[in-house]
């Protein structure tokens, strides 16, 4: 894509990226809406939808607005295919999920410092969720997140506290670097991670792992809903339903040894992986 502007090539990729993931949250936008929701003038605004028109990342849609092109569609499909494994091993486990509880189910991966959602099935209460498909949070927002990064290296874990601040959700949020090594350490040691209200306010979610038959970290597996509904009366029942799910999709992964009480071998294997 090329500078019309003099505009270094970083930036102008930057600007149309940020119109495109404007463009992924509403099905249509007239170049006005982009301009004023971007922040750019409407001249920026039209020379980038020209270009990107050109490469099919867009088309024009009604009343002179544009939506997403084709060619991002077959770009998404190959990504896709980059996780159909895992979405595969999943989703069986996460059904079944589902199912037993009525509430939101999310599969995630880690992808640097942030947790992807590569798959979600909607609750009753899906209003109140944060995380879409192919969104991200930072890997101490909830307990999707925090599974995957407990189960990284401690080294990780340093480097991560390092460089990404953690950012306060709510007033339960735990900011403090100690008493967040210590969550990751009982994470580890449990085989779940707990989110009582430190990312959504009334919102509570139980995670888990998921491992391959290398014993690699792949992903994990969370059940979010209203507080009570999680970790209400129903707590123990949410925390087994989720571990059940993981240790399932696990299986489908190739991993043996995914019994409860395993997950000191399993991390043991995992860290020698990397």
């Amino acid at each position: 894509m090329s500078s019309k502007s003099g505009e270094p090539p970083v930036k102008v990729l930057r600007k149309a990226g940020e119109l495109l993931s404007a463009l992924a949250e509403t099905d249509e936008l007239t170049p006005a809406e982009l301009s004023h929701r971007l922040g750019e003038p409407r001249s920026t605004i039209y020379r980038l939808l020209e270009s990107l028109e050109q490469l099919g990342f867009v088309d024009p849609g009604t009343g002179g607005s544009y939506r997403l092109g084709m060619q991002l569609f077959r770009l998404g499909n190959a990504a896709a295919r980059r996780f159909s494994d895992i979405r595969g091993a999943a989703g069986p486990a996460i059904e079944h999920l589902h199912a037993e509880t009525g509430e939101t189910v999310f599969l995630t991966i880690r992808r640097g410092f942030e947790a992807v959602c590569l798959e979600r099935l909607d609750g009753q209460f899906v209003g109140v969720m944060i995380l879409p498909v192919g969104g991200s949070v930072p890997l101490h927002g909830g307990a999707n997140a925090r599974a995957l990064l407990a189960f990284e290296p401690p080294e990780f874990w340093e480097d991560y506290l390092d460089h990404a601040p953690l950012r306060r959700f709510t007033a339960k949020t735990i900011t403090s670097r100690k008493e967040f090594i210590k969550e990751l350490e009982r994470i580890r040691r449990d085989g779940y991670s707990i989110s009582d209200e430190d990312v959504i306010d009334h919102i509570a979610s139980v995670g888990a792992p998921l491992f391959d038959y290398a014993g690699r970290l792949r992903g994990a597996i969370s059940l979010s809903g209203p507080r009570p509904a999680i970790l209400g009366t129903n707590r123990s029942r949410s925390v087994r339903l989720v571990k059940e799910a993981a240790a399932a999709a696990s299986r489908s992964l190739g991993q043996e040894d995914s019994a409860p009480g395993a997950s000191d071998r399993r991390d043991d294997r995992a860290a020698g992986a990397r």
